[in-house]
């Protein structure tokens, strides 16, 4: 079973694999022979490809086509921050080579090592055969990775200007506010009421700052062949940053949907988070809590931030979808998939529940 398909290259997302070779054989030594080029099918943001040569298999990752919000889909800050993670956390791929050279493929582009391994998305394979002690181990395997990660020392490893931790709160509250008007199409709620109470209900201290994922979920990463309650490494830096590190647990929790959520939300699911033997959300915020010793007091604001900044990045890719720069037909149903986070997000404003 393959865990991680490969397609043929989908129409209008094409490369010139003749200038990427070049390139490549310049920059990586003893890299021979000539590449067969397929695409990731999974992913909805950037575009991933194989870049298979004669015993050495590579990855290549590039922004998608059309127009894109201005700090989205910033290849250079995914290189940076795994090649400085790679010596002191090993669960990221070993990279290869950056370009911002726009005139060989028309963007920015970068290539890594690929990583062997298992690639899940909503199931977890029934020939595993898990009893919900290996799906409880995977868990907690995902959860202390996101731990670990918001435990590394940034500055000693170089990352002292990766970002601005210091109002990093204030900054996405407001950004994703300001993203979410400009990606507006008529057929998605405005929600003004949620981007209000987000604005008012800023928390006034931060809970220190850290190395935040962004994206952290277990479709996110390649599990090991032998043992995939062992996470091997973990992908898509794209929007990771410095701050506070309960913004990111509350990202991670928008993510994870429960066995009891209604169904809407299980429409939304890209992770197998509601597989009996999984944590519930407050489990995990304890388990987390514990574990840090971080004040999780108000995280109700974090979890609804989370909920609706996941709104806002589907209606920015549905943007794209409703103005034709992607002929993606995944992206047809992302306007109805953000009402619903919309309106998940008004009922946990609401009921004050995660």
């Amino acid at each position: 079973m393959d865990t991680n398909p490969t397609i043929d290259v989908r129409a209008g997302e094409e490369l010139d694999i003749a200038a990427v070779d070049a390139v490549l054989k310049s920059a990586v030594p003893d890299l021979t022979g000539t590449p067969t080029v397929k695409q990731y099918a999974s992913g909805a943001s950037n575009l991933t490809y194989a870049l298979d040569y004669p015993g050495r298999r590579l990855v290549m990752r590039r922004p998608p086509f059309g127009t894109k919000p201005k700090s989205g889909h910033d290849m250079h800050r995914e290189y940076k921050v795994m090649t400085a993670l790679k010596p002191v956390f090993p669960a990221v791929p070993q990279t290869l080579y950056y370009t911002d050279d726009t005139d060989i493929i028309g963007a920015e582009f970068y290539v890594m090592e690929r990583v062997e391994g298992h690639l899940i998305h909503t199931k977890i394979p029934a020939e595993w055969n898990w009893s919900e002690v290996e799906t409880r181990q995977l868990c907690h395997s995902f959860f202390d990775k996101l731990i670990e990660l918001h435990q590394v020392d940034y500055k000693s490893i170089g990352l002292e200007d990766f970002g601005r931790p210091i109002g990093y709160v204030e900054r996405q509250i407001l950004g994703w506010n300001k993203r979410y008007e400009k990606a507006l199409t008529p057929d998605v709620d405005a929600f003004e009421d949620v981007r209000e109470w987000l604005d008012a209900n800023r928390p006034r201290a931060e809970k220190g700052a850290a190395i935040l994922h962004g994206d952290f979920r277990i479709d996110n990463l390649i599990l090991d062949t032998h043992d995939p309650t062992i996470i091997n490494a973990i992908l898509d830096w794209e929007i990771s940053a410095l701050g506070d590190p309960l913004m990111d647990l509350g990202n991670t929790l928008a993510y994870w949907i429960e066995a009891g959520d209604p169904a809407p939300m299980h429409a939304l699911s890209r992770q197998p988070s509601a597989a009996p033997g999984m944590l519930s959300r407050q489990d995990i915020l304890d388990y987390y809590a514990k574990k840090t010793g971080a004040d999780v007091s108000n995280f109700h604001f974090y979890y609804v931030y989370g909920i609706f900044r996941l709104a806002v990045i589907l209606q920015q890719i549905y943007y794209r979808y409703y103005h034709g720069q992607t002929k993606d037909e995944r992206f047809k149903m992302y306007a109805p998939m953000v009402n619903v986070l919309g309106g998940v997000a008004r009922d946990r404003i609401r009921d004050g529940k995660i």
